[in-house]
């Protein structure tokens, strides 16, 4: 007996110890004074954290029911609805979508989207794959689409049986992510696409399930026919143009809002990424998101960030986030950009047409020179195997990471983004529109006082010549103690030249582009 209670005692006084803390701790949340108010001037004391500034790169992906069928692109789930007799069909036409899905699962009574749910069964799934295989890419941020605009959720939902714990792979998988993407020191993403939703399924239309009030909480809201249009782009909403899409009701409004406290509440996402068309749910809901998250994430000393596209929240109380586009100068704010590894698609498709690696590198880079984040979109099959391209590219990224991330993390801009001839084109979705970077094209970032040089292709000839940085120049105005090529183990021979920065080119090492570290005398 006296053996036990020595056994017992150290245990016993342990666990009291374990729940005297967790006493604490619930004491200080629910004595937490909170420190934002739902109104924009408030929520505008939120400052963007260090972790993101210094992040510079982050990976998500979209994947869902949407990914099964394979075909076109992620809005499958509404153009296979869109026959002759809906309002967005051309010339009264039925899309090619409707056309495929008819031909090869059958009439929409019969087969709608709800079926393609038991074929979403992520059999190949692996959440610690992904994650290493994020952390091996160099993203210091991610995590999956919560929910798109197709109503289901990649979540172990207590508010809806039309998610990815009951139907489907029956698995928690934004919880099985957040965990492994957190063993690897990432922070974990939530992205949030719900409010497209309303409208998005002809619910109107009897010849179809989405009709059907069985499938409500999945297809959404009973609308009138034409009730789903496309939303305002900043130039029509300047110009005055008039919104021509309804506003959700507050039954709705309600639902997207407690789905994103849910996330929050189980998951305690770093950042909530939101699609744009935010504007469909009331004023009111948006800002109390806001407030609801700063304060959740306050009360847990935990430092967080939201974006927004256009207009959806006020300037200043989230980061802006910018789709399939970059910004053309350098920035005064933090701004991030997201986009898909696959010119055509968010979600994977049976011919998908991949970006380069060099691509992505340069797209990268011009972003972070202008005070911008990428969050990068990668297409997994609906198998959750993720596809040995977008691996091979993710791998590339990584490797030109190792070398040259030094000249990306935890950087600031410079005076100049940098020096070139390539013109960007500015807009949403312009990204297509923008040629491939050369060798004459030079960006610039900064840690402390160093200076790095990114040339954006191999310089040909010898010598790499900076021409921002000549002999005189008032952006760099230090002598220059060394010049040195990440990468390469030797510093390099260099002269300042009323033409230039003239800087010797060793052997090449690497590929895509090259970073050059300008340190000055102290």
């Amino acid at each position: 007996m006296k053996v036990i209670k020595v056994v017992l005692l150290p245990l016993l006084i342990c666990v009291f110890n374990i729940a005297c803390k967790e006493k604490q701790k619930d004491e200080v949340l629910e004595n937490h004074v909170p420190k934002y108010t739902a109104d924009w001037e408030s929520l505008k004391e939120h400052v963007t954290p260090e972790w993101f500034l210094d992040a510079k790169f982050g990976i998500y992906c979209h994947w869902g029911p949407y990914s099964v069928p394979e075909y076109e692109n992620e809005w499958y789930a509404h153009w296979m609805y869109v026959n002759g007799d809906n309002p967005e069909a051309k010339n009264g036409k039925p899309t090619k979508f409707y056309e495929h899905h008819v031909k090869t699962y059958g009439p929409l009574n019969e087969f709608g989207y709800k079926d393609f749910i038991p074929m979403f069964k992520a059999e190949k799934f692996n959440a610690a794959e992904w994650a290493d295989l994020f952390q091996k890419a160099g993203a210091k941020f991610a995590g999956p689409v919560s929910e798109h605009a197709d109503g289901f959720a990649m979540w172990d939902s207590e508010l809806t049986e039309w998610d990815v714990k009951d139907m489907g792979p029956k698995r928690d998988i934004m919880g099985e992510l957040s965990e492994e993407i957190r063993k690897r020191d990432m922070k974990f993403i939530a992205t949030f696409h719900r409010h497209w939703l309303f409208g998005w399924y002809p619910t109107w239309d009897e010849t179809t399930d989405a009709s059907d009030p069985k499938y409500a909480g999945l297809y959404g809201p009973k609308l009138k026919k034409g009730d789903n249009q496309m939303p305002l782009n900043p130039h029509e909403i300047d110009s005055g143009v008039e919104r021509y899409y309804p506003l959700a009701d507050q039954d709705f409004s309600d639902e997207w809002l407690n789905r994103l406290k849910e996330i929050v509440d189980k998951y305690n996402p770093d950042l909530v990424w939101f699609d744009n068309k935010m504007d469909v749910v009331s004023e009111d809901h948006r800002k109390e998101f806001l407030e609801y998250y700063y304060n959740h994430a306050d009360q847990k000393n935990q430092d967080v960030v939201s974006t927004y596209k256009f207009y959806d929240f006020a300037k200043g109380t989230a980061v802006l986030d910018l789709e399939r586009s970059r910004m053309s100068e350098k920035q005064d704010f933090p701004w991030l950009t997201d986009d898909s590894i696959d010119w055509k698609s968010w979600s994977h498709i049976s011919n998908p047409r991949y970006k380069s690696t060099n691509r992505l590198i340069d797209f990268l880079v011009d972003v972070v020179s202008k005070n911008g984040a990428v969050l990068l979109n990668i297409t997994p099959r609906a198998d959750g195997a993720i596809p040995e391209p977008v691996k091979e590219r993710l791998l590339e990224m990584g490797d030109w990471l190792k070398i040259n991330g030094e000249a990306i993390y935890g950087t600031r801009t410079f005076k100049i983004y940098g020096e070139g001839d390539a013109e960007v084109i500015e807009g949403h979705l312009s990204e297509e529109k923008n040629a491939d970077n050369t060798a004459k094209d030079i960006r610039f970032t900064t840690k402390e006082d160093i200076l790095y040089a990114i040339v954006l292709d191999w310089p040909k000839g010898e010598e790499l010549k900076i021409r921002s940085l000549k002999s005189g120049n008032q952006l760099f105005t230090s002598n220059i103690e060394s010049v040195e090529m990440l990468g390469h183990e030797r510093n390099l021979d260099f002269s300042s030249t009323p033409e230039g920065l003239k800087i010797k080119l060793p052997k090449k090492v690497g590929n895509y582009a090259y970073a050059f570290k300008i340190t000055p005398k102290k």
